[in-house]
């Protein structure tokens, strides 16, 4: 009779080639996206030291003011996130209140992507609701969507 040897190979899993969406293997993007007014935002996430880009910029240098990093970071600061991902976004359209409302909801469609036991907290704080209030167009014969020509008599 003869033994049966049987070997055990460990195969490795194929590296992804690298581009602008693909990592390598282990390496892996959330995605959300966030719209407000008529600002859009493409926001990637994924476990790391905490890096937050805006559109290739830091926070701090992108928005000035206190109120829209606050209002970003209100979901990470609700998940107890903050530090601990690794966030990349790439916005556009609107002005900076867009812009932070739009980057809010996506960071939180994309925390709600990462881990789904976050869903809870984030709806309760209304941070998956999409505001769809919407700039009124002017119209003809007025001098804005509301307002009106001065009146006169004579």
């Amino acid at each position: 009779m003869s033994e049966d040897t049987t070997t055990t190979e460990t195969i490795e899993a194929p590296q992804v080639k690298a581009g602008p969406r693909d990592l390598p293997a282990g390496k892996h993007w959330f995605w959300g996206t966030g719209r407000r007014k008529t600002s859009v935002a493409r926001v990637r996430i994924r476990p790391g030291e905490g890096k937050f880009l805006i559109n290739q910029r830091e926070v701090d240098a992108y928005f000035s003011e206190v109120q829209h990093r606050a209002d970003m970071n209100a979901p990470l600061e609700a998940t107890k996130t903050l530090g601990n991902i690794d966030i990349m976004v790439n916005v556009h359209g609107g002005g900076y209140t867009g812009q932070a409302g739009a980057i809010r909801l996506g960071l939180s469609r994309a925390l709600k992507e990462y881990d789904p036991s976050l869903e809870g907290v984030l709806r309760e704080r209304g941070y998956l609701t999409t505001d769809s209030r919407q700039v009124e167009r002017k119209k003809y014969g007025q001098r804005g969507a509301r307002r009106r020509f001065q009146f006169s008599k004579r």
